[in-house]
């Protein structure tokens, strides 16, 4: 993979699936100064851990921007010569649950903020549909409002990829 990016990439895939991976691999491969935007909150030390392994995997190149919430904030400081990496719309999503957010107005400003984006941006999500269906309430909840927002990102993404197995499958556009 070599060349330009899109203004907007989805990249989806199952939990282990390689998609973050493949996104860096995208990013990476644009030549262009890269921003990785962080979503995950350390709430354990399991995830303190995955964290900082994440970090060190990614090494000195990536400057990292940790953006739990407020990802337009972090969006809109991305420099027009960078591609950016958001990882993940999951977590993020996740954040937006635990602080009872309006989930459809931060929808709304994210999507602003991805169109608005100086910087071609490569945005990692899980699918969470082919599972079970949920034993409990705020679970489907979740995998509905997840399944919403993953159709939303992929209706203004000029690039959509699924990543199975570490193997990438493109859904709509071409890879660069």
């Amino acid at each position: 993979m070599t060349g330009s990016l899109p203004p907007l990439a989805l990249v989806v895939g199952g939990a282990r699936s390689g998609k973050s991976a493949f996104a860096e691999a995208l990013v990476t491969a644009s030549a262009r100064p890269r921003r990785y935007i962080a979503t995950a909150e350390a709430w354990d030390d399991e995830m303190r851990d995955r964290i900082a392994r994440h970090r060190q995997d990614r090494g000195a190149a990536w400057t990292t921007v940790e953006a739990p919430l407020d990802l337009a904030a972090a969006l809109a400081e991305a420099q027009p010569d960078e591609a950016v990496l958001v990882d993940c719309a999951t977590l993020w999503l996740t954040n937006q649950f635990l602080a009872e957010a309006d989930l459809g107005a931060e929808t709304a400003r994210l999507l602003a903020a991805l169109a608005a984006c100086p910087a071609p941006v490569v945005i990692v999500s899980n699918e969470t549909g082919w599972g079970i269906v949920p034993e409990n309430a705020l679970a489907r909840r979740f995998r509905d409002e997840q399944g919403r927002l993953n159709q939303r990102l992929a209706a203004v993404s000029a690039l959509v990829v699924t990543v199975i197995a570490g193997l990438p499958m493109v859904l709509k556009g071409q890879l660069p």
